[in-house]
């Protein structure tokens, strides 16, 4: 088996995913040192270490099941094979790229996002609470949601699900990198990963600077949400709702400037609601019985993100919209670079004008 070869094709097809996130990250340094913020490693370092754990993890369950289910007479042997043998290194090696480009990719939205107030005033909320009023018929979204919902072991419970929203970050994306899924499949999620985090988490969310229902109080002096502040604080003195503690350290890291990993403050759109989205288009198409399983988080997700003050509904709505868009585009980004690496192919091997060269 030509290793290097099956690597280096794997490779060549991702690399509009490549190109487009070192073109956006060039213009996030460039618009950052503009504004005197300079690149560090300590975030970069941090996600590194967020990752290596999430590896160890995901292989200490992966190698209790694999164990488990198969009983092999030689265990160590076993487990040898199957995270050291020679199709395991060439997956390693294949996806380590993408995993390069997870590791930079938050640290560089986390600097874009604690500098938004640097580029544009927080000025949009009165717009977004308007238009949830003219959607939920004069009623803000909350409150519509309120009487299903607002239960302290509900909250708590969606607390908990909008923080276990993390784990598509980083085993969600070794997943997708590391797994044996359709080429294609992979190059479109990452391309439209890379993508939402830079366009809407980063252009969008700038553009349309708003610090969302939680923040509208301590921020700009504006009480609208301040029952629904109240109920959540309540709810938390029964049960802890954990959003709570996560929405004072980023009021925190605000007032401080801090701008390390997962810091910052914005509303619109809402990133919980873009990439749990965007994680049921791609694994719809792996498993359409977990694709089910993360239709339901997507949803409990976007309700969360208005039950727990981090969003108005619109965030969530605008959300989805350009995740749909940019998803589209991947797939005839995509499409059009394996039709060119196809034609190449064929020009330089006329033995292979009739097939196709497989990205991996």
């Amino acid at each position: 088996m030509d290793t290097r070869g099956t690597i280096l094709r794997r490779w060549s097809g991702e690399i509009p995913v490549f190109a487009a996130t070192l073109a956006l990250f060039a213009l996030c340094a460039a618009l950052l040192a503009n504004r005197g913020i300079a690149l560090d490693t300590g975030p970069v370092l941090a996600n590194a270490r967020i990752y290596l754990f999430s590896i160890i993890a995901w292989m200490a369950v992966d190698a209790a099941y694999h164990l488990a289910r198969n009983r092999p007479n030689e265990p160590f042997a076993a487990l040898h094979r199957r995270y050291a043998g020679p199709v395991a290194i060439r997956r390693w090696i294949a996806g380590a790229p993408l995993l390069a480009l997870c590791v930079l990719l938050m640290p560089f939205f986390s600097k874009m996002k604690a500098a938004i107030p640097l580029f544009n005033d927080y000025t949009w909320d009165a717009t977004f609470i308007a238009w949830d009023r003219a959607i939920f018929f004069g009623y803000d979204a909350w409150q519509v949601l309120q009487p299903v919902f607002g239960y302290p072991v509900v909250t708590a419970l969606l607390g908990l699900l909008y923080q276990l929203w993390f784990l598509l970050l980083y085993v969600g994306c070794l997943f997708m990198a590391f797994a044996a899924i359709d080429p294609g499949l992979r190059r479109q999620f990452f391309l439209s990963y890379t993508l939402s985090w830079s366009v809407i988490g980063g252009g969008v969310a700038t553009a349309l600077a708003s610090v969302g229902p939680c923040f509208l109080g301590p921020l700009l002096g504006d009480q609208t949400f301040s029952a629904q502040m109240a109920y959540l604080n309540a709810a938390d003195a029964q049960i802890p709702v954990m959003p709570l503690t996560v929405q004072q350290m980023l009021l925190d890291w605000h007032h401080t400037d801090a701008n390390g990993l997962g810091s910052g403050i914005t509303a619109m759109p809402s990133m919980h609601v873009a990439i749990a989205f965007l994680f049921w288009l791609a694994v719809r198409r792996i498993s359409p019985l977990v694709g089910r399983w993360m239709l339901a988080f997507f949803v409990l997700t976007w309700i969360g993100s208005v039950h727990l003050a981090y969003h108005y509904a619109v965030d969530g709505l605008v959300s989805v919209i350009l995740v749909a868009a940019l998803w589209r585009m991947s797939g005839v980004v995509v499409g059009w670079w394996d039709n060119r690496l196809a034609h190449n192919a064929r020009e330089i091997y006329p033995a292979l004008r009739t097939k196709t060269v497989p990205a991996e």
